[in-house]
């Protein structure tokens, strides 16, 4: 029924635990079944220097939250968010057709992790942008120039569509981070 490989990693889980000062943190649960899978990550230069887990739940559920921990550690995170449930039940030799579902929990809690740390990147870049750069017009709201929709702070995430986002030093009009001329006053722009 299963693999050696899936009875190794249930019966000696790998980085098992949480850490307490994870940079990313994502829970995933499938009410039918009762798995709940809780992965946290610790990155360093956009790597996953250290990956724990806590899974309640069968025992196929414990072998693919190990075995998705094993691998992805030293990867890049993006990398990391292209492993699948199909890859981590290959890795195990894989699952009988009725636990594949917890490949894809265990994919899926990483994966909310990886996005998980993304944010709260995108929440600490916004709290250290200097105040100057936050907004730099006065008594009027910016739009953003993919969504269309008048922008809350803070600069430099469209609080609507969540994109990445700059001014432009010739007019000051919003644009999208990475665009070559501003769409408002045809400036050239630099990355």
């Amino acid at each position: 029924m299963y693999s050696e490989l899936v009875m190794d990693h249930f019966s000696n889980p790998r980085n098992v635990g949480e850490i307490p000062d994870a940079d990313g943190v994502g829970t995933e649960g499938n009410p039918t079944c009762g798995d709940i899978m809780k992965i946290f990550i610790k990155v360093e230069d956009e790597t996953i220097t250290d990956i724990k887990f806590k899974t309640f739940g069968c025992g196929a559920a414990i072998a693919t939250s190990s075995m998705v921990t094993e691998m992805v550690k030293g990867k890049n995170i993006d990398e990391a968010m292209g492993i699948s449930n199909k890859m981590v039940a290959e890795a195990l030799g894989g699952l009988p057709a009725n636990k594949m579902h917890c490949s894809n929990l265990a994919a899926d809690a990483l994966h909310k992790a990886i996005v998980d740390y993304k944010e709260k990147q995108k929440q600490k870049a916004v709290k250290e942008a200097p105040a100057a750069a936050v907004h730099p017009h006065e008594g009027h709201a910016c739009i953003c120039p993919l969504c269309e929709r008048s922008m809350e702070e803070p600069y430099p995430y469209c609080s609507s569509c969540g994109a990445e986002l700059k001014y432009c030093p010739k007019c000051e009009g919003v644009v999208a981070q990475g665009a070559k001329t501003c769409s408002s006053c045809g400036a050239a722009l630099e990355d």
